[in-house]
């Protein structure tokens, strides 16, 4: 029977209860921001992802919120142009991950357990975190929320991703089609879940800014964000820091309310019902 994740999920998609520091990257010689509790030692760890044109602090209550949780969260704020180079980005957050372990973070008092890493990205980020993580084992999880199309390709890559995944796809497709999520999740050559939410699109999962809402350039997904950090949270509490009682988190078929989840097969009926509807 399929696990139910309501239990924990209303309570992950709520703020964490620690207190949350935030600092700058630059100093390691990497633009961009790093959130972690206020203390703690041996910590899971994760690099994040944004996507395509979106700045950092587009994602601040998101990365925040990961923070709050006990997660430490190095997210570079590089390739935000409009030619973006997705092979570097890749590389940008493989360095990141490097500061991460190597440093002691916050007051000092911060320190990241090698073995507890992993990779988060939505959109251009969840692309590049695949091409990341292809080939490499030492990753102990992969989210990748909304993975857009990179050059070289994600989905591609994802063959030669055997680290977890968790891969999240639109329920109801953009105007402007940016990339397979299902696809990715067909392809991951190791264990994957693969999740839609109702009602949720790959260009509502950034905070938007006001102004960009007025313009008509997006709508906001408050309650979808919310749910969406929960899914990610509980994931890599259980995956990145072994948490078993999260371990639904990581089950393909685990239920929730608003939350369609799909096993091997159906992703693989799933992706042909998106391959067709794009012809």
């Amino acid at each position: 029977m399929a696990e139910n994740l309501n239990k924990h999920l209303s309570k992950l998609s709520k703020r964490g209860p620690h207190r949350v520091l935030v600092g700058d990257l630059e100093y390691a010689g990497l633009p961009g921001k790093i959130y972690t509790p206020a203390e703690g030692n041996g910590l899971p760890a994760v690099a994040f992802g944004h996507d395509w044109m979106t700045d950092i602090k587009r994602y601040h209550a998101t990365v925040r919120h990961l923070a709050s949780w006990g997660i430490v969260v190095a997210a570079p704020n590089t390739e935000t142009g409009f030619l973006p180079n997705h092979r570097g980005f890749a590389a940008d957050l493989e360095t990141a991950i490097q500061i991460l372990t190597g440093v002691k973070l916050g007051t000092g008092s911060v320190t990241v357990a090698p073995g507890k890493i992993g990779l988060v990205g939505h959109g251009m980020g969840a692309g590049c975190a695949v091409l990341a993580a292809a080939g490499r084992e030492h990753l102990k999880a992969v989210a990748a929320l909304y993975p857009a199309l990179t050059s070289p390709s994600c989905e591609t890559a994802a063959q030669a991703v055997t680290t977890p995944g968790f891969v999240l796809g639109e329920s109801e497709r953009d105007f402007v089609n940016t990339g397979n999520p299902v696809k990715v999740a067909a392809n991951w050559a190791g264990a994957c879940a693969y999740r839609e939410i109702d009602g949720a699109t790959q260009a509502g999962f950034a905070e938007l800014s006001l102004s960009r809402v007025a313009m008509g350039m997006g709508r906001p997904q408050t309650a979808i964000q919310e749910l969406t950090r929960g899914l990610l949270t509980g994931f890599l509490l259980h995956r990145v820091d072994g948490q078993n009682k999260y371990e639904a988190f990581s089950d393909s078929t685990a239920t929730a309310r608003k939350v369609t989840s799909f096993d091997a097969t159906g992703v693989r009926l799933r992706l042909g019902d998106v391959e067709h509807t794009a012809l």
